[in-house]
């Protein structure tokens, strides 16, 4: 099982991603979350120059942010910088669009997105629809050199339904998952295999990764405690902004709330009907999403959730919990490293260590 890093992203995320290179992760995969972190091709071109062998991918890259393109571009620059260790995965946007009160972007205009990157990618002229007009695209010149389209980006698309798990087995993309706890994952991992199959794939194939926020427990400290607020804590949080999305606008909420954290839920949720502006409230409930734990948000961040949506545990729990996902079918386990603890890399290398 390979060993992944995720970053909600900053102008030197480089830093870090050269130490989880030195320490053996295979990956560092990019959040492109605009209006909470830094550009994630600024970081990967930081990254690729100062890396010679981790893999960077888009975590996910939401495709209303740039047109495709634009997209294809940044690829192709990057992959001339890390020729053949560039991963491109995309998504329906949820943390990204989120921050401007949108949903999820039609999957349709995705698997045609998508289809533009992948066509340029490989040298070919596609039709690209821009205001309204068809038009014919393809890179001009790329044997000058400026770009790389000899070496392969690799697919990935981040999935949760029955739809887009549909479309990564169409595709033969690889998976991406958020997950937090291990019988969700395996649920989840179970479906994306029947979905693989259903379209022809060989199982062998499938990559899948699970992306995950924890904390590494030293015996008899709490999951609540200092550390494991800061870096399973925001995680945990999701949870909340989840809820609050759906009462405040009616966004489709696709975490169902455990009975006995209803009350704590509805609490947050009661807040969040009270937060300024009144007319785009959702600034402040992802202010911090998936980066820190605001102070208004402590309350309702219990030891209780912070169990239930992160993998927070000691050594020993944690290595049964990813063994369990990597028996399932995930061939990648990536942590995400919350701004502010990226020390905590040291912790998880001594997780991956255990999967030699």
């Amino acid at each position: 099982m390979e060993f992944g890093i995720a970053l909600a992203t900053a102008a030197d995320s480089w830093k870090v991603v050269r130490r989880a290179e030195e320490l053996g992760f295979s990956h560092a995969w990019f959040y492109d979350t605009q209006m909470l972190c830094a550009d994630c091709f600024v970081a990967m071109g930081a990254a690729a120059a100062q890396t010679s062998r981790i893999r960077l991918g888009t975590g996910v890259l939401i495709p209303t942010n740039r047109i495709a393109p634009v997209t294809a571009n940044a690829f192709a620059s990057l992959n001339r910088l890390a020729p053949g260790r560039i991963d491109f995965g995309v998504g329906t946007g949820f943390t990204g669009r989120r921050t401007m009160g949108l949903g999820a972007m039609k999957q349709s205009d995705m698997e045609e997105y998508i289809r533009v990157v992948m066509a340029l990618l490989d040298g070919e002229t596609t039709d690209f629809t821009i205001e309204g007009e068809p038009r014919k695209v393809t890179f001009l010149n790329p044997e000058l050199g400026l770009i790389n389209l000899r070496d392969a980006v690799r697919l990935h698309i981040s999935a949760y339904g029955p739809r887009g798990r549909a479309l990564t087995a169409k595709l033969g993309a690889g998976w991406l998952n958020f997950v937090g706890d291990v019988a969700g994952g395996v649920a989840a991992m179970h479906a994306m295999r029947e979905s693989w199959q259903r379209s022809g794939n060989d199982p062998a194939d499938l990559s899948a990764v699970a992306f995950a926020l924890g904390c590494v427990l030293q015996p008899g400290e709490a999951a609540d405690g200092e550390r494991a607020m800061a870096q399973a804590g925001p995680r945990a949080a999701v949870l909340l902004h989840r809820a609050a999305d759906e009462a405040l606008s009616g966004l489709p909420n696709t975490a169902p709330v455990p009975p006995e954290l209803a009350d704590s839920v509805a609490g947050y949720v009661a807040l969040a009907k009270r937060f300024e502006p009144a007319d785009a409230r959702y600034l402040a409930n992802h202010r911090g999403h998936l980066m820190t734990v605001k102070d208004i948000e402590r309350p309702y961040v219990t030891a209780d959730l912070i169990r239930r949506t992160t993998f927070t545990a000691t050594e020993p729990v944690l290595r049964d919990r990813i063994a369990a996902l990597r028996d399932a079918g995930y061939t990648q386990f990536a942590i995400q490293l919350v701004p502010g603890q990226e020390q905590a890399i040291e912790d998880w290398a001594r997780i991956k260590a255990a999967f030699r």
